[in-house]
């Protein structure tokens, strides 16, 4: 799952690399007609998804209705889970240019590649190492000191005076948050595996609204202290504090290790 998941990293750089030389050619005016070039990956993907095999997760009739999950205290503690994980992760990452080029008064070019480009990189290549490491560790143990690291790298990033102390905190976020949302996803399906489809829609759903909730946190932070983006940062180390503590209760409540 992790190793699957690392891709995303790597489109998200082939992106951010691309957009940046289009930019540098093209100049910044012409975004429409990358956005129009960038548009033809998801049309070429409805094909794929046309002629792609979908496997069953459960035989018919053996998984859980959506109904029997909402009643399902871990099932709750699960979304918390993905909700904090694309929280952390988003955060960060959709503002890793604005940090960068406030932070060090470099020009968006330097700060696309500087922030959210190093910072997929990082989160890529952490994946991948998991996926390599992923018999030898407990998925749980070390996802929580990954929260820890999250939290430390949040707290450089918004505290730091020396803004490469700052842009380190924001490229190693990447490397704290890279198994998170994989690595909740292995947890339900671990802990819950009956789940079926339902469980995982209401996964992605929760990890794309903890996505959709952070960055706007930040910036309405950021606004209210006068366009401060660190302050804004600051507020978001609230989701990893969070995924560590639920983290702390799985463990606690529901007992064996996740692998």
């Amino acid at each position: 799952m992790s190793l699957l998941h690392s891709f995303y990293c790597w489109g998200a750089v082939g992106v951010i690399l691309g957009s940046t030389l289009f930019f540098t050619v093209f100049g910044i005016e012409n975004w429409k007609i990358l956005t129009l070039i960038w548009a033809a990956v998801p049309f070429y993907n409805a094909f794929n998804f046309i002629t792609c095999p979908i496997e069953r997760l459960v035989e018919d009739g053996e998984g859980m209705r959506p109904g029997q999950l909402l009643r399902l205290p871990l099932f709750w503690l699960l979304i918390l889970l993905m909700v904090c994980s694309g929280a952390s992760e988003a955060s960060m990452a959709q503002w890793a240019s604005a940090f960068t080029e406030s932070a060090m008064g470099v020009s968006k070019t330097v700060g696309d590649l500087a922030g959210p480009c190093l910072f997929a990189v990082l989160m890529g290549i952490s994946r991948v190492l998991y996926g390599r490491m992923s018999g030898k560790l407990d998925l749980v143990r070390t996802m929580t000191w990954c929260g820890l690291l999250c939290v430390a790298c949040y707290l450089t990033a918004s505290l730091a005076s020396s803004p490469i102390l700052g842009l380190a905190g924001c490229a190693l976020c990447g490397s704290a948050v890279g198994i998170m949302w994989p690595g909740s996803i292995s947890i339900s399906s671990q802990k819950c595996p009956r789940g079926g489809t339902a469980m995982f829609a209401f996964l992605a759903l929760a990890g794309d609204l903890g996505a959709t909730v952070s960055p706007a946190l930040v910036g309405s932070v950021s606004d209210m202290a006068g366009g401060d983006l660190k302050a804004g940062l600051l507020a978001a180390v609230v989701f990893p504090l969070i995924l560590i503590l639920a983290l702390i209760i799985l463990h606690r409540r529901f007992g064996e290790r996740a692998k």
